[in-house]
């Protein structure tokens, strides 16, 4: 649970498959959401054919690149101290070195870092990156270099992505871009820009090219991705727009799902993010129709408090999202559950935390995403409410979730006991060298002895004992649907 309380923080050093004829080196971190992760890849991937190779070593680096996230306060107030870091060894070890902000903190923050602090050479926006050579040229010839306009079509499905530190066995693959629910709290509107679907077509030629290479899943990615409608390029808000033609022949995230399970019914398909305003049953039983489909769903609800979700801009109830809830559960009994849960919104008060409390109970999430109310300059939040609980009660509402989720998870977890489950393997624990370390059907972690499996292999693993987030057990054989069956 600690992992997930600090908020998705990774910010390794990534390495990919190196040219031998490129001979300039690339340093890139990334911060927050798994979108800004598979961004870094396309990244790589413009600058690989730039003649870039990537490398661990900072002190090395002809390019530095962080891709930041504006998300929450804690996450920009990382990337700062990344960027000192670099400036330091850019100073003391290697002055001809460049730096670059990539992602959600450029538009916000790109006169500060140019002009102000003069912290880095150059800026790119999320929907920029293709114009990164360019920019470089302009580094080159000692000119700051910005380019954060937002695009209406920019997909980046042209784009083959490095996959960077890969352990082979797992891949994002992104479906669409940018967000068009303006949540109140929440600054990925004004960042990553409206809302757009990459062709469908393009999306089934990664994952081939993927399964080619021998990755055994894939997660479908989009800050939203039940709102996926292709119908030939453009805005999802124009759709209404569109020809009778185009509106005939779009397909949506349901669709989308059954052609991609349908191409590969050998390797495990999982998606993320989902928004319960979107969400329709139709996704639920394509997902109930696909052995290779994971039963697994994040489904943010941000609050348990209807008067706090008006606030947010949630474009759903909390009866609405029971129902939707217990609709799920009909149709994929099994099905584990997370969410991403907000405390100390501005006015909550202490019945609107308590139901909040009650909505975890009712639900009964496997794990969650949990954190205070972090106000992001530029939201309507920010402009137009007080930030007017005290950080002393947001953190202890936060406790009261972190510790009741907490208790679910264990209680959860238990069911999975001497029962036996189906695990990928995708590394090496990180607490005993001896162990492998996948996740089952439902996201959950299995750690197990390695004997004479390997990584990338689907195994049975028989659970005998949990703790608070991780099922322990040991593998009793291959799991057949994998080897000797399809859909």
């Amino acid at each position: 649970m600690e992992k997930i309380i600090d908020e998705h923080k990774q910010g390794e050093a990534l390495t990919l498959e190196r040219k031998l004829e490129n001979s300039k080196k690339l340093f890139i971190e990334s911060y927050g959401c798994q979108m800004n992760f598979a961004d870094s890849e396309v990244v790589a991937s413009i600058l690989a054919n730039e003649g870039y190779n990537t490398t661990q070593n900072l002190e090395e680096a002809d390019l530095v690149l962080v891709n930041t996230c504006s998300i929450r306060e804690k996450a920009e107030v990382t990337v700062r101290k990344r960027l000192e870091k670099y400036q330091a060894v850019k100073r003391k070890r290697n002055p001809t070195m460049k730096v670059g902000v990539l992602g959600c903190m450029a538009e916000r923050l790109k006169s500060k870092f140019l002009e102000e602090e003069k912290i880095v050479d150059l800026v790119v926006g999320p929907d920029a990156y293709k114009d990164i050579p360019n920019l470089l040229s302009e580094v080159e010839e000692g000119r700051d270099a910005v380019n954060v306009i937002l695009s209406k079509e920019e997909t980046y499905g042209d784009i083959s992505p490095v996959r960077l530190q890969t352990n082979g066995v797992t891949a994002f693959v992104s479906i669409t871009r940018g967000c068009d629910n303006m949540c109140t709290f929440c600054v990925v509107p004004f960042t990553r820009g409206r809302e757009r679907s990459r062709d469908p077509q393009s999306i089934l030629e990664e994952v081939q090219d993927l399964a080619n290479r021998g990755f055994k899943e894939i997660t479908l990615l989009g800050q939203n991705v039940d709102s996926y409608l292709w119908y030939g390029g453009g805005l999802k808000k124009d759709f209404d727009k569109a020809s009778e033609m185009a509106k005939a022949t779009a397909v949506n995230f349901a669709q989308l799902m059954d052609m991609v399970a349908r191409a590969q019914p050998k390797m495990r398909i999982r998606f993320s993010t989902s928004n319960p305003q979107d969400m329709t049953l139709d996704v639920i039983e394509v997902m109930a129709s696909h052995k290779n489909i994971c039963n697994y769903i994040h489904l943010p609800v941000q609050s348990g408090s209807d008067r706090i979700l008006k606030l947010m801009n949630r474009q759903h109830t909390v009866a609405e999202y029971k129902t939707l809830i217990d609709n799920i559960k009909n149709l994929i009994p099994d099905i584990g559950i997370s969410q991403d849960m907000i405390t100390g919104f501005p006015t909550e008060t202490e019945e609107d935390h308590q139901g909040t409390l009650d909505l975890i109970d009712y639900v009964k999430y496997d794990y969650g995403f949990m954190f205070y109310y972090s106000e992001r300059p530029g939201t309507l939040a920010e402009r137009k409410m007080e930030d007017d609980i005290p950080l002393e009660i947001k953190k202890r509402r936060l406790q009261d979730v972190i510790d009741l989720q907490r208790e679910i998870s264990r209680k959860n977890l238990l069911r999975y006991q001497d029962q036996t489950i189906e695990v990928l393997i995708e590394k090496e624990s990180k607490k005993n060298k001896d162990e492998w370390s996948g996740r089952n059907d439902q996201n959950v972690v299995a750690v197990f002895p390695k004997g004479d499996y390997k990584v990338g292999e689907f195994v049975n693993v028989k659970v005998n004992e949990c703790t608070t987030g991780t099922l322990i057990g040991e593998a009793v054989g291959y799991a057949d649907y994998w080897y000797n069956n399809v859909d």
